[in-house]
């Protein structure tokens, strides 16, 4: 094998603003994948005994938020940014009749280039949501019922029993299995090159179709990817000490 580093040079730029993209990607739908898990992981646990709010949780939190979890972690990521892009993305911003966005700005937002990266979000935002609800919902179920019982004997409410007592010491022991979503969706946001978003995969796949050659282009991105993950883990890694996690 003849590796032609010539073609790494001339194209470093694309393989360097794809990287750029990449992580701009990972970490937007990681942040809002968290505060969506927090919220779905809650609902999923919400739950009343007796009368009249034991229906009204369960039809308003509960069980959407079952369904959510359950639709996206059990579908194909790939699938579930078809269906944002071709499909959920058109009714929401629509120069016509958007449901969110209409108008000038709707148009505006179909010609550019951030109408890709907004379709790819959101998909990825959900995806993640779904997985890190599930992470919330076991961390807080591991923290002794005692925990909540006594704050709650305190005085405190419900939301401020989450806040101040339970979610924090559970947020300890989420950070290994956050870090882990985080270094999967990093890796899985290479499927977003299907809808044109300019990032590594998209870029290798540029470089593979103008030079036919494909170690240069796949190995330089498998780098890029290398680095990224190994440079999460010792992040997650620092805050696992930071918090005082025992990772033995």
């Amino acid at each position: 094998m003849h590796f032609r580093w010539e073609i790494i040079g001339e194209y470093w730029p694309l393989f360097v603003k794809g990287a750029v993209t990449t992580i701009e990607a990972t970490v937007i739908a990681v942040v809002l994948g968290t505060i969506i898990g927090l919220f779905a992981g809650i609902g999923r646990l919400a739950y009343v005994k007796h009368g009249i709010w034991k229906y009204i949780v369960t039809l308003l939190f509960r069980w959407p938020a079952i369904v959510y979890i359950t639709f996206f972690r059990g579908t194909p990521l790939f699938v579930q940014i078809l269906i944002v892009h071709f499909g959920l993305m058109p009714l929401l911003i629509n120069q016509t009749d958007g449901w969110i966005i209409s108008g000038d700005l709707a148009r505006t937002i179909k010609l550019s280039d951030w109408n890709v990266f907004l379709s790819a979000i959101v998909a990825l935002t959900l995806n993640s949501g779904a997985y890190i609800a599930e992470i919330f919902r076991a961390g807080i179920q591991s923290i002794d019922k005692g925990q909540a019982e006594a704050a709650r004997s305190l005085g405190l409410s419900y939301p401020k029993t989450l806040r101040y007592i339970i979610v924090p010491q559970a947020f300890r022991r989420m950070l290994p299995p956050l870090g882990n979503e985080a270094i999967a969706l990093l890796k899985d946001s290479s499927l977003v090159s299907a809808i044109g978003l300019g990032e590594l995969a998209y870029a290798a796949r540029t470089v593979f179709g103008s030079t036919t050659r494909v170690w240069e282009p796949y190995l330089t991105i498998s780098a890029f990817y290398l680095v990224m993950t190994l440079g999460l883990s010792l992040l997650v890694a620092w805050l696992e000490r930071r918090y005082g996690v025992d990772s033995r």
